[in-house]
């Protein structure tokens, strides 16, 4: 009976997972994709109901060391043509720059800047760039945690950029195909400020992407949800297409 009990413990051990390689695998499970371009709405919703809407394109571009992307609002008219282009940065700050057409100039966003709203909604600018497992300290042994049935890996992740409006974030992602579906992301305080969820996904050509997902605020009570209304992938997109030339 020794000898059993001894196996099975050893199993358990075998088998656990640390949140590193959870949070490694629920990343690679959205890789692949190459280059991509999607038409996005972004609905904004304040504390009393009142709801904006947003559209967007989003070009994006893979790379080894970093991903890069192109976000260029299409309305309304007061904001259009407004562009976000970043430079994801493995190891160092990520560069981001603001196109403002009002203005006609690029504006730098300076790494103190990062965890402020992106465009009044409640994604941050830290939001919006990649969120590469590389870019996070992890703690322990992913928790399983089952929910309405389903199984979830529970994780805890650290920003490594000490700009981060984030001092740590939780993440529930789904035992069987590794996707992240609810996350609660803490401030500098250790209170809750963020509740974001993954409320739908799809797969083009083998690998998946996200659908529609869903950033509350639990604090102000404001939230934002975006919505991909069209994605293509391998669209073989260039680095040119991702200079600040291109901002303008």
């Amino acid at each position: 009976m020794k000898k059993i009990v001894l196996i099975l413990g050893l199993g358990v051990v075998l088998f656990a997972q640390s949140s590193l390689e959870v949070g490694k695998k629920s990343y690679e499970a959205m890789s692949g994709y190459k280059s991509s371009i999607s038409k996005t709405t972004m609905i904004l919703k304040n504390g009393q109901g009142e709801e904006n809407i947003r559209k967007l394109e989003i070009k994006k571009l893979e790379g080894s060391d970093g991903d890069k992307s192109l976000i260029t609002f299409l309305y309304p008219l007061d904001i259009k043509d407004t562009k976000l282009l970043s430079f994801e940065k493995i190891g160092e700050e990520d560069e981001q720059w603001l196109y403002l057409p009002a203005l006609k100039r690029v504006k730098r966003i300076s790494s103190n800047n990062k965890s402020g709203s992106f465009m009044a909604s409640e994604f941050s600018y830290e939001d919006i760039a990649s969120q590469n497992y590389r870019n996070y300290a992890y703690e322990g042994e992913a928790e399983k945690f089952t929910h309405e049935k389903d199984e979830y890996f529970k994780i805890s992740r650290i920003p490594k950029d000490e700009n981060s409006a984030y001092s740590r974030q939780i993440l529930y992602i789904d035992t069987k195909n590794y996707l992240a579906k609810y996350g609660e992301y803490y401030d500098k305080q250790e209170k809750l400020l963020k509740e974001v969820l993954f409320l739908e996904y799809e797969k083009l050509e083998g690998i998946c992407r996200i659908k529609k997902m869903q950033m509350n605020n639990v604090q102000t009570k404001k939230s934002s949800l975006l919505i991909w209304d069209e994605d293509t992938i391998l669209m073989a997109l260039s680095e040119q297409e991702f200079s600040q030339r291109a901002l303008k």
